[in-house]
């Protein structure tokens, strides 16, 4: 079976404006002309609506030199958080109820924003890499064509029909190689018999709609090709291209039948309304936005060219409806320009310019225009006059006027192509319109970000230059700088802190992205002591909290709630449904049943064995046991202990060490029976010197632990010498149990006792007794539980939740029936299931308030797109409603941490270092010399001092004990101090930032401890007179010498 595809969870940070608009550029347009609408899709993944409040039906074109009429206002309308990347290109179909996205999120989505349902976005098809361009064949077409970066063209059903056609353009010349490489697709269109798609590849193909096939290709330009446009009929193809020319193409003839060169730089965009694209505008990389026109002539070359407009920077779209056109560019604003009429026009030619056809050589000039046509009247009135200066040159062969000099005193005149020196009257290519008509403002988004190393805040910069602060756990910014250098905010607050990476920040929509992964989210800890907390919560000493459980505790806090109400609508219903089944037993039914005297060793102790007539309970005692049977202990998990094969060396003495991860002979063990057996809950370090009686084996020599990683040996059951390794293998969890004999047994018991000593970290210990609780209930009923299959996500949770219910309600059921049998077992309460249920306190992780707003994704990784699909979005506020949905697309590990309270165990990060006592002033800590230790990365400084004093310093003497709670008393951190690198290490300083910022190197950390003479060390040495050398013992550094473990 696939392995299941990474899953992660996002969640978006609500901008502080909540006017509407985009953050960032915009890359599509699209005009509803029936319902006035101007629809936008932006680099902020935003699908934005407008009302333009215009009759387009009514609206006539404006001559260049006409006085425009008062602007009419557009207003915003809706918008939807569509994406969550990049929006590449949109487009309406089925009669402009539907807008169609494409995104670089992979996806191509379909909004009905006229629609009563008022539902997102829906998803209606994924590509494997960005989505670049969308076509659709009509206005009223149910289907929507899109290309992408994956080198696939894919037709999609707008009704609900999936995928219609997919087109593998890579695979279109199997052949080549460096076509399969450059088969990403930038530009479609379509028609219903058509398919056109170019790329960088510089060809235009033509593909069958229906089949897929290809009819034809189209070779000529020279550079990537950036639009296309097909003629109704599709007997016309005109495609835009970075090579700075627009084509037009006969599809019949499969060439290309004119060049044309009004545009100086890469041409971006097409738009034409028109079924034979006779009028079309273009825009480029300038900002130059041209309409041209051929209607009135018979080559197209010989057009007319206008300079309507001009940009300030490139224009990705360009759309066109009533009097008005739209540009769209990088940045988040959207401007209208007042269309040029351009029917029946000509050159309004100056005095001095030559109207002869010029040839190539002499014309020189880089704008030109069509030719002035002789007919002096059109429908009985002068034709339209258009000043050359807007003209611009449609190919290097059309007709354009040219200033003409005079040379010599015979009046010999030549076309003079160069624009030096001409008045400005001369010039062309100047726009029509020298400002837009109207600018739909747009808003500032976040272009920039840099994360501050406590790893809870995050600066911006947004595309006003505003520097703002964001809390990543409240999810609201905190505070702005104004417009400042984001590099010297952040140098300001920068601290010492050093915490584990446990997000990834994205600020590529504009607003402020963090990515949880379940390989690192629940990383990263903080001491309670050092967080900003509103409410005033009194914590454990050196508590720690885990920063990404506490974030997801509650931004799910709504589904949390509702899972609870739903689990005790379950157990409620599994109750009643008990007690029904029980009141549907027949009248009259004996209350138990007579067990026949049979000489058996069944319930009755001291009876002798006979033949059984019944089955024996499972707690009566065979006649011979099975070795390794015979443990009466709750799980075989707890069997599981990996053991040193004989004939190898001693093994490792127990660890006592603060957030340890659980060892692998441990891992089913419960935490209750952990706790009993833990002698010293507060030693962080295991002692490095010769092991006490309670770590070895009574009579057993004692042996020095050695460093993990070091040694070749394999980690051995405390407390357990030369008994054979048993582990689940090929053999069965028992398989080499069976064959060992009663002394091999006895030494497991030895070992399961010595398990016990090792300390278990608080933060898994509900996930351990969650497992046996589990585990417990498996056996109860007879491997029904694990028969059972659970879903892969967070619905699998649920899942094993209500299996465990079950399994409860039924063993209680039976425990009853043995009572009312009369068999001697405790008399059973009342059927009762508690709930499993158990998300994190307030006490662990304090009470967080996100903003309702803010928006919630879970999504999956495409690993043959290098991105991610998105399989769920909602908001805080409405993520109980979503409840089903979320159980489905939610992966189990989020599940299990939101209502079980466990994280998935990871191993934990330790440093190792060197405690050295300051010039000898001091006692050593270890008497073997053995003073290298390692401990969990958050271990704080003070700890290291209190297990220095604990070392160092006699015993408490009966009278000390009596003032222990004395608050009086001076701490390890008052009277001792630790050193590094020649620097005092403050108290609350952990052992990751000593490395970091004191240390500053690898290898173990060298620490130094020394008195502040604030109280007597009792073990130091005495001062030696003067003159007397005194010569500290040297450290004997043992080859392979372990740490000790804190």
């Amino acid at each position: 079976m696939a392995r299941k595809a990474r899953q992660r969870i996002s969640y978006v940070l609500p901008l502080a404006n909540s006017s509407g608009g985009h953050r960032l550029g915009v890359n599509g347009l699209a005009v509803d002309t029936v319902n006035s609408l101007l629809y936008s899709g932006g680099r902020d993944g935003v699908l934005c609506a407008w009302d333009l409040h215009t009759d387009f039906e009514s609206t006539t074109l404006p001559d260049h030199d006409e006085k425009l009429s008062a602007p009419t206002a557009t207003t915003f309308r809706n918008q939807v958080q569509a994406h969550t990347h990049w929006i590449n290109d949109i487009a309406l179909a089925q009669s402009n109820e539907a807008l169609v996205s494409a995104s670089s999120d992979i996806t191509v989505k379909v909004w009905r924003p006229a629609a009563t349902d008022r539902l997102p976005p829906q998803t209606i098809g994924l590509h494997s890499d960005y989505v670049k361009t969308l076509a659709v064949p009509s206005p009223t077409a149910d289907w929507v064509v899109s290309g992408g970066l994956d080198r696939k063209i894919c037709v999609w059903d707008l009704s609900g029909a999936g995928q219609k056609l997919s087109i593998d353009v890579g695979n279109d010349e199997a052949g080549s190689l460096s076509s399969k490489e450059k088969g990403s697709v930038y530009a479609l269109a379509a028609t219903n018999n058509v398919l056109a798609s170019g790329g960088p590849e510089s060809t235009v193909r033509v593909w069958d709609a229906r089949s897929g096939k290809r009819i034809t290709k189209l070779v000529g330009h020279t550079d990537n090709i950036r639009d296309i446009l097909v003629s109704r009929d599709g007997s016309t193809i005109m495609t835009a291209s970075s090579d700075r020319t627009v084509k037009v193409w006969s599809t019949g003839a499969g060439r290309c039948m004119y060049t044309l060169t009004m545009h100086d730089t890469s041409v971006w965009s097409l738009f034409s309304a028109d079924p034979d694209l006779s009028v079309f505008y273009s825009s480029d990389k300038s900002g130059l936005i041209a309409k041209t026109d051929t209607r009135d002539v018979i080559e197209l070359d010989e057009g007319l060219s206008v300079a309507v407009a001009q940009e300030h920077e490139g224009v990705h779209k360009v759309v066109a409806a009533g009097d008005s056109i739209w540009t769209a560019t990088s940045r988040p604003s959207i401007n209208r320009w007042r269309d040029v009429n351009t029917e029946h026009a000509e050159i309004d030619v100056p005095e001095k310019h030559n109207t002869n056809r010029l040839s190539p050589t002499i014309s020189q000039s880089k704008h030109s225009s069509p030719p002035m046509l002789q007919e002096p009247k059109m429908n009985g009135s002068l034709k339209r006059k258009l000043p050359l200066k807007h003209m611009l040159r449609l190919s290097n062969t059309a007709y354009f006027p040219t200033p003409v000099v005079v040379v010599g005193d015979h009046g010999e005149t030549i076309a003079d192509g160069k624009t030096e020196g001409a008045s400005p009257d001369s010039l062309t290519g100047q726009p029509v319109r020298a400002q837009p008509d109207y600018s739909i403002e747009g808003q500032n988004g976040l272009i920039k970000h840099v994360m501050l190393n406590d790893r809870k805040r995050v600066l911006t910069v947004d595309t006003a230059g505003e520097v703002v602060m964001w809390d990543l756990l409240k999810c609201v910014p905190i505070r702005s700088y104004g417009k400042r250098h984001l590099e010297d905010v952040r140098d300001e607050l920068t601290t010492s802190a050093t915490v584990a990476n446990w997000c990834t920040v994205d600020t590529r929509t504009g607003s402020v992205a963090v990515i949880l992964e379940e390989n690192t989210c629940f990383d990263a800890e903080m001491y309670a002591d050092e967080l900003e907390l509103d409410e005033d919560i009194e914590f454990r000493e050196d508590q720690r909290i885990n920063l990404g459980k506490w974030v997801l505790r509650y931004l799910f806090s709504n589904l949390i709630t509702e899972e609870i109400r739903r689990d005790h609508a379950f157990r409620k219903q599994l109750l009643s449904a008990k007690d029904q089944q029980h009141a549907f037993q027949r009248e009259n039914a004996p209350s138990s049943i007579q067990i026949p005297q049979a000489q058996m060793n069944g319930w009755h102790n001291g009876t002798t064995s006979g033949t059984a007539t019944t089955p024996k309970a499972s707690n009566g005692t065979a006649g011979l046991a099975t070795p390794g049977y015979g443990i009466g202990l709750a799980t075989p998990g707890l069997f599981a202990s990996p053991t040193k094969s004989i004939g190898s060396a001693n093994p490792l003495s127990p660890t006592l060490e603060e957030g340890a991860p659980l060892e692998s002979f441990v891992s089913r063990q419960s935490a209750t029976h952990v706790r009993k057996s833990i002698d010293h809950s507060n030693d962080y370090f295991s002692p490095s010197r010769i092991p006490s009686t309670e770590q070895t084996i009574a009579g057993g020599p004692a042996k020095l632990p050695t460093t993990p990683g070091e040694g070749t040996e394999e980690p051995t059951t405390p407390g357990v010498e030369g008994t054979p390794k048993d582990t689940p293998s090929k053999e069965g969890l028992f398989g080499k149990k069976f064959r060992m004999g009663m002394g091999g047994m006895g030494k497991s018991f030895g070992g399961m006792k010595k398990i016990g000593k090792t300390q278990t970290n608080e933060k898994e210990k509900p996930a351990v007794v969650e497992e046996k609780t589990e585990t417990e209930s498996d056996s109860h009923s007879s491997k029904t539980s694990n028969s059972r299959v659970v879903d892969d996500n967070l619905l699998g949770t649920v899942q094993k939740i209500r299996f465990a219910y079950e399994d409860s309600l039924q063993a209680q059921h039976q425990s009853q029936q043995a009572f009312d049998n009369g068999l001697p077992v405790p008399a059973p309460g009342p059927l009762d299931v508690p709930s499993a249920i158990t998300p994190s306190l307030p006490a662990d992780t304090p009470v967080l308030k996100p903003p309702l707003t803010t928006t919630i994704l879970i999504q999956e990784d495409r690993p043959e797109a290098g991105g991610v699909a998105d399989l769920f979005e909602g908001t805080v506020a409405s993520l109980g409603a979503q409840c089903d949905l979320l159980e489905r697309t939610a992966p189990m590990w989020l599940g299990d941490v939101l209502l079980r309270n466990q994280v998935p165990v990871k191993e934990v990060v330790k440093i190792s270092f060197v405690l050295e006592p300051w010039q000898g002033m001091l006692p050593s800590i270890a008497s073997d010399g053995n003073n290298r230790l390692n401990a969990n990365r958050m271990l704080r400084g003070k700890k290291i001092l209190a297990y220095v004093a604990e070392r160092i310093e006699p015993g408490p003497a009966a009278a000390e004990k009596e003032n222990e709670g004395d608050p009086a008393a001076l701490k390890p951190e008052e009277y001792l101090e630790l050193w590094c690198q020649n620097q005092i290490v403050p108290t609350t300083m952990t052992l990751a930032t000593i490395r970091s910022h004191l240390w500053r190197g690898g290898g173990d950390i060298i620490l130094y401890y020394k008195a502040n003479g604030r109280k007597e060390i009792l073990h130091a040495p005495q001062q030696l007179p003067a003159g007397i050398p005194f010569t500290p013992k040297p450290v004997a550094a043992q080859p392979g010498a372990p740490p000790g473990s804190v």
